[in-house]
């Protein structure tokens, strides 16, 4: 049995080899958060569809619609820059730690309420803003924390796995969730993620990273250093342009898309969840290429094609009125949102100074969801004032003249490899 395992073992050698895409999991910490990370997300993306769904039974505005994603992501707008600062002064650990723990209270009562039947339309908004709060503060410590689990030569392809988790989640969390609230309600979906929160947590608490703890400064001054840095780093400002620019426009399609079934397609939630899914599988054989096209392309190019497969996704939405037309549109949307947001993520992260990093990243972060917030409660309107399929072509457009421009305004800078920023003295 020995002999017949030793190739086996060799073949998992060579995946995990350095400067391979599979790399960080060499190191079982990165590999148990991973797992942890795929367990929560998972969970999440039953949640997310739940949410969606409910809203639809709940109103027939595509404004409070779109609201749900809008209440997800302006958490980390307003909180992001404090919890970039929280994530430089204090133990990364007992940050994520405390982030968990905060949300799972928060799926909790939502999966509470929800089955008592109080839940009303603000209130489902209120507690999709507390989950989303807690992501902004477990993401910028989360994020920093990956230079603790792997070494800096591994990071980018740690980065792109990370993404990988978060879309294998992707696939399955939305069919899931479609086929759990079919059999029963939604309360049970916001009580599984509550219930895939306690993976992370008792992986955290196993771990015990060997590190020097983060100097103490005062919270103000400390954000006010990061914001300097950022707005006095040309790259930097180059980078937040175009997070935010993307994250306007990538919305259209994540705001609307339970608009789309619920009224232009009669769907049900398991077509809902299904449609998602599909946007997951694009998401994954994406991430799957993206570093190797990052390389052999550029990131500007790869920029520029996801803005533009988002473009013909939407335009393919706007037009369907059955499932099978709007298959094809989600699986392209799925490939341009990892192609395009991890890109942007990666060269972020490798611009910033380890000292800073908490405060980048969630000033990135913070900018880019931001668009993304203002997107979904835009394209939401803009729905409400003269249709689905008018709201998805507006942010075609928006896709397509921005990227245009940017590209000679803006351009993205490009990473050599092993390349690591430093603050300046």
């Amino acid at each position: 049995m020995a002999e017949a395992d030793a190739p086996s073992a060799s073949r998992f050698a060579r995946l995990i080899e350095p400067g391979s895409s599979l790399a960080p999991f060499r190191y079982v910490v990165f590999r148990e958060i991973w797992v942890a990370n795929l367990v929560s997300n998972l969970g999440s993306m039953i949640q997310s569809v739940a949410a969606q769904w409910l809203m639809t039974d709940l109103t027939h505005s595509h404004r409070l619609i779109a609201m749900v994603s809008t209440s997800s992501t302006i958490g980390i707008m307003l909180f992001g820059v404090f919890a970039g600062a929280i994530a430089d002064n204090f133990d990364r650990r007992r940050v994520m730690l405390a982030a968990q723990m905060g949300m799972l209270v928060a799926s909790a009562l939502l999966a509470a309420l929800t089955y008592a039947g109080l839940i009303t339309p603000y209130l489902l908004l209120a507690f999709t803003l507390a989950v989303g709060i807690g992501t902004a503060l477990n993401s910028p410590a989360w994020q920093a924390s990956v230079r603790q689990q792997v070494a800096i030569a591994d990071l980018p392809q740690a980065i792109s796995l990370n993404s990988i988790s978060f879309n294998l989640a992707r696939c399955v969390g939305p069919a899931l969730g479609g086929l759990l609230i079919s059999l029963w309600n939604v309360s049970l979906a916001f009580a599984i993620n509550a219930v895939s929160f306690i993976a992370m947590i008792f992986v955290l608490l196993r771990w015990h990273p060997v590190h020097s703890p983060p100097p103490r400064r005062a919270m103000l001054p400390t954000i006010a250093a990061g914001i300097r840095y950022c707005a006095g780093a040309p790259d930097i400002r180059r980078i937040l342009l175009r997070g935010f620019v993307m994250g306007v426009g990538l919305a259209g399609y994540q705001a609307l898309v339970p608009a789309v079934v619920r009224g232009q397609l009669h769907g049900t939630e398991v077509q809902f969840g299904l449609l998602l899914g599909l946007f997951g599988i694009g998401s994954i054989l994406s991430a799957l290429i993206i570093g190797e096209m990052r390389r052999r392309f550029g990131n500007e190019a790869v920029i520029t094609v996801s803005a533009l497969a988002f473009v013909a996704a939407q335009t393919v939405l706007a037009a369907a009125h059955s499932l099978t037309a709007a298959l094809p549109a989600s699986f392209i949307a799925g490939g341009g949102w990892v192609a395009g947001l991890t890109t942007i993520n990666v060269i972020m992260q490798l611009k910033s100074p380890d000292e800073i990093i908490g405060r980048c990243m969630s000033i990135y972060q913070a900018v880019t969801f931001g668009g993304m917030a203002m997107g979904a409660w835009l394209w939401g309107t803009v729905a409400d004032w003269g249709g689905l399929s008018v709201a998805l072509h507006a942010a075609s457009a928006w896709l397509l003249v921005t990227v245009v421009i940017l590209r000679f305004v803006a351009p993205m800078p490009e990473i050599q490899p092993g390349q690591r920023a430093r603050a300046s003295s």
